[in-house]
């Protein structure tokens, strides 16, 4: 069974959001835990091998490498915020 590994920057956006809001992405990260390729994710293009996963209004960014799912950022997806979080983080 994978395991889950929380990057800073994802567990400060968890830790600031409302706990109803909070919880919902818990779920989705259990589920990561629990069997990565159950949940429907999409790979970002130009950032392979990371995939993007839906959480209400949330985007989850997270990487699966072997038994460890890395998640690197969670954020809104009604703004570009996240995108740019990822492009300032992870330039090629």
């Amino acid at each position: 069974m994978p395991s889950i590994d929380l990057l800073r920057q994802a567990a400060r956006f968890l830790e600031n959001l409302p706990a109803m809001q909070a919880r919902q992405i818990a779920e989705k990260l259990r589920s990561l835990e629990s069997d990565p390729s159950v949940l429907p994710s999409e790979l970002l293009r130009g950032y392979a091998p990371m995939r993007r996963l839906k959480s209400g209004e949330f985007r989850i960014i997270f990487s699966v490498e072997g038994d460890l799912v890395r998640v690197l950022l969670i954020g809104k997806r009604n703004d570009d915020q996240i995108y740019k979080a990822l492009e300032r983080g992870w330039r090629k």
